[in-house]
């Protein structure tokens, strides 16, 4: 069983295959976190200690024992005003202004299967392969109420935290924090390592070590950020790719985040992820019950790149939906580098027949398309075919692309409004704008109020009206600009709004998912504004970043995948000079960068030469002999590209016969150093076989000594070696 509660002792004990969580309902009724870890097979509340701490107080009801106090005790689900004066989970306002909760356990279940949240993406799993507890908690003044989840996916040592919240008091209640996810570690020395960035550079990795005070990562900007991924590991010092004790924290939200490492007084650390406290302050009246969205947790003591495996399988098997859940997905040429704004519908056509020709599986047509807008500064909002640019349908030119052998995909950015539009117009209020205060532009566009369920109806049908005229097998799903001005003229409550947006965008995605379940969706925000668990559970992919130069994108992938695997991110090879850092880079560098994503393509082929059109068609029939590896294997980190001269990573399938190794040169310089790349994850004493040399070596060899990367004189050289076990 993966969850086992002692009846004696009060102990609740979470265990997946190599890992134990471990928690307490002590004599006064509080959830004490004991112990997260390498599996044990014992009870672990030796670990606490009650001494007299200056200035740390106790509840009224331990009487004059001055050694128990809840500021120093390790919690599951910390509350503002029990003696604590660290970062809390969970503040509440209470009708009188006063801000105080008490929460202490009630009751709880244990279920087999895996809890879902309602209107909220969560892991999901088939049903032996989960377990959930639920804890009751309840502060016996107010009544206020949180039923702690906790998901159990043994085999993939996964587990999920939740907290639903429950009014079951008489008067109105405001939540003003809720953190999804707890951990209290009462010893040891951790280093905090996030992911931070900025338009078109995306998720760089930073590790710190935990000082005393507060470290915080987020995102106040409505969404989960190019600046911040929603995603923080906890790791030993001495952890590294390959050994050590490390911790990931996962949050499965696409809206305003926050993410906290505290270390104490007493050096005990508290990692904390949830929602965004700043703007957030939701309203329950009594009988009123708040879902807070979903965090993965995943423990290992095999070192990083063990922890990220253990996040790939949950989000490819336990997130991703549909048809394209572990499918390998077609090679795409998007229009948008290609021509920006300016096409019509014959253009497009000429760009699927060049497609066509070079063995590319869809094409899809960006920007552009709709209502008024041949730039960016008009039309969003107006979600109708602009028939008179393209110079015909929108199903007639479905179906000659369908005759080259294309499917056809399209883009849309829903939740976007330019004040030049119909919809503008018409619905003035339906866009975020402060009343007597003029709006925040960006890219000269405002945000819809997707919290207002009649805007969400009315865009869903509009972009049905589209995707109904023709077979539409791919959208990709766009949102350009932060969200400022956050007031909805339907709200009463403003604290509420940026929440219910986010309900809004997944009610919409959740929709859409069951009118075209063959459908792929790809998720965009400015390229990886938007790179999360939660948008995974709706679309399987996402673009990884609008910067699409192979150097760049050799560290925005690597940063990427500590979280999330190569399946998700959408990874295209595009012109030379790159568009934008006018880099010039091979375009078999290129390619070999592109492989390690979705792989597709963003040119004009039409302006190709015919030597470069024969290489991408060698390049998409590698990418399919090699897509299955690339989908499902293992993935392994080689180097660190933000130190190292070259830039090396390897796909290893479960059986540890087939590897991909992918190197990318960096650095060059005079009388250059040779650079050798170790492998991981093989058979020690199996043989391998690289395909193109036909040289062989053992797996220990490859490990342990690694494979020499030639030196040659030119700039960002890749190379790709595919080795096989010799039978």
């Amino acid at each position: 069983m993966g969850i086992v509660y002692g009846e004696k002792n009060r102990i609740f004990t979470l265990h997946t295959e190599n890992t134990t969580y471990q928690m307490k309902v002590d004599s006064f009724g509080f959830l004490l976190h004991l112990y997260y870890g390498k599996t044990v097979e014992f009870g672990m509340d030796y670990l606490l200690t009650y001494y007299d701490r200056g200035f740390s107080g106790g509840p009224y009801d331990v009487s004059d024992d001055r050694t128990y106090s809840m500021d120093i005790l390790p919690q599951e689900f910390p509350c503002q005003g029990i003696g604590d004066y660290r970062s809390p989970a969970f503040v509440v306002k209470n009708e009188d202004g006063s801000i105080s909760c008490d929460l202490r356990y009630k009751s709880h279940e244990i279920k087999s299967g895996k809890y879902a949240l309602p209107g909220l993406p969560a892991v999901y799993a088939a049903g032996g392969e989960a377990e959930t507890l639920e804890i009751l908690l309840e502060d016996p003044v107010s009544k206020v109420q949180a039923v702690l989840y906790y998901g159990v996916l043994p085999k993939g040592d996964i587990i999920t935290r939740s907290v639903r919240i429950k009014n079951a008091g008489e008067n109105r209640i405001y939540l003003e924090k809720a953190a999804s996810a707890c951990l209290d570690f009462v010893s040891g020395e951790y280093d905090f390592i996030s992911f931070y960035g900025r338009h078109a550079m995306e998720r760089n990795l930073q590790r710190t070590p935990i000082v005393h005070g507060v470290q915080t990562i987020g995102s106040r900007r409505g969404t989960s950020s190019h600046q911040y991924s929603p995603l923080m590991i906890l790791a030993a010092k001495e952890t590294t790719e390959t050994n050590g004790s490390c911790y990931a924290m996962s949050f499965v939200y696409s809206g305003g985040f926050q993410g906290e490492a505290e270390l104490d007084q007493c050096n005990q650390t508290r990692a904390l992820l949830g929602l965004q406290e700043a703007m957030f302050s939701y309203p329950l009246d009594a009988g009123e019950t708040f879902y807070a969205p979903e965090v993965i947790l995943s423990y290992t003591d095999q070192g990083l790149n063990r922890l990220s495996q253990n996040l790939h399988s949950c989000i490819r098997r336990h997130i991703c939906r549909g048809k394209y859940k572990e499918a390998v997905r077609p090679v795409l040429l998007n229009s948008w580098e290609a021509s920006y704004f300016d096409f019509d519908g014959e253009s497009i056509c000429r760009l699927a027949k060049e497609a066509a020709e070079a063995g590319i599986e869809m094409l899809v047509m960006d920007d552009g398309w709709f209502g008024k807008r041949d730039d960016d500064n008009s039309g969003l909002g107006d979600w109708f075919v602009n028939e008179e640019k393209l110079g015909m349908s929108l199903g007639t030119m479905i179906e000659r692309i369908n005759g080259l052998g294309l499917k056809f995909g399209i883009w849309v950015e829903p939740e976007m409004i330019n004040e030049d539009s119909e919809l503008y117009r018409q619905h003035p209020d339906w866009a975020f704008a402060i009343p007597g205060r003029k709006p925040v532009r960006a890219r000269n566009q405002l945000v819809l109020d997707f919290s207002r369920k009649e805007v969400v109806d009315d865009i869903y049908e509009q972009i049905c009206k589209v995707l109904d005229q023709g077979k539409v097998e791919y959208l990709k799903w766009d949102m350009n600009r932060s969200i400022s001005d956050v007031y909805s003229a339907a709200a009463k409550e403003q604290g509420k709004v940026l929440y219910d947006y986010v309900l809004g965008l997944y009610d919409f995605l959740e929709r859409l998912m069951k009118r075209y379940p063959d459908m792929l969706i790809e998720g965009c925000s400015g390229g990886g504004g938007r790179f999360d668990a939660g948008m995974l559970y709706y679309t399987p992919q996402i673009w990884c970043s609008d910067n699409t130069d192979a150097v760049d994108r050799v560290k925005i992938q690597y940063g990427t995948s500590f979280g999330f695997p190569v399946s998700t991110m959408g990874s295209h090879v595009s012109a030379v000079p790159n568009h934008q850092t006018g880099r010039s880079v091979s375009l078999h560098t290129r390619g070999v960068v592109a492989m390690s994503g979705t792989f597709g393509y963003e040119l004009d082929l039409g302006k190709l030469t015919e030597e470069e059109k024969r290489e991408i068609r060698t390049q998409v029939a590698e990418f399919r002999k090699y897509a299955p590896l690339i989908q499902n294997g293992l993935y392994y980190r080689l180097s660190n590209p933000f130190r190292d001269a070259v830039g090396a990573w390897a796909f290893v399938s479960e059986d540890q016969k087939e590897v991909l190794l992918n190197a990318v040169m960096l650095e060059n310089h005079g009388n250059m150093t040779v650079s050798y790349v170790k492998l991981q994850g093989l058979k020690e004493n199996a043989t391998y076989k690289e395909q193109s040399s036909g040289r062989s070596y053992t797996g220990a060899a490859l490990m342990q000594a690694g494979i020499p990367i030639p030196v040659e004189q030119s700039e960002y050289l890749a190379y790709q070696m595919y080795f096989a076990e010799v039978e």
